[in-house]
């Protein structure tokens, strides 16, 4: 459980305290690899390690999906976000989507 951005109150779990069900509030993202990005990756594949250049932009896509679910939670009056999930699909080949959703409550 944290605070997030703009002290709205984020939790994976359910809250053991009483709160009011505002409904569900969700994000999402898409992100297209950068042929540049790509080919540095390809690289780093192949001598092994951490792939920074798609770790950075799954950060980036799920920042901004997050951003979304929590706008979306605010223009409802809530003050928390609860049982929040995060997926991911591929859309097609080099770009991927972030998906993040949750229950948006008022405690």
């Amino acid at each position: 459980m944290t605070k997030g951005k703009d002290d709205i109150l984020l939790a994976t779990t359910d809250l053991r305290t009483e709160y009011e069900v505002l409904g569900m509030v969700r994000g999402s993202c898409l992100r297209a690899r950068h042929l540049g990005q790509d080919i540095v990756a390809g690289l780093r594949k192949l001598v092994g390690g951490e792939v920074t250049e798609y770790a950075a932009l799954m950060k980036e896509a799920r920042e901004e999906a997050l951003r979304q679910m929590i706008q979306e939670a605010k223009d409802l009056g809530a003050n928390a976000i609860v049982g929040i999930r995060f997926a991911t699909s591929t859309i097609t080949t080099g770009a991927a989507e972030v998906i993040v959703y949750g229950t948006a409550v008022r405690i």
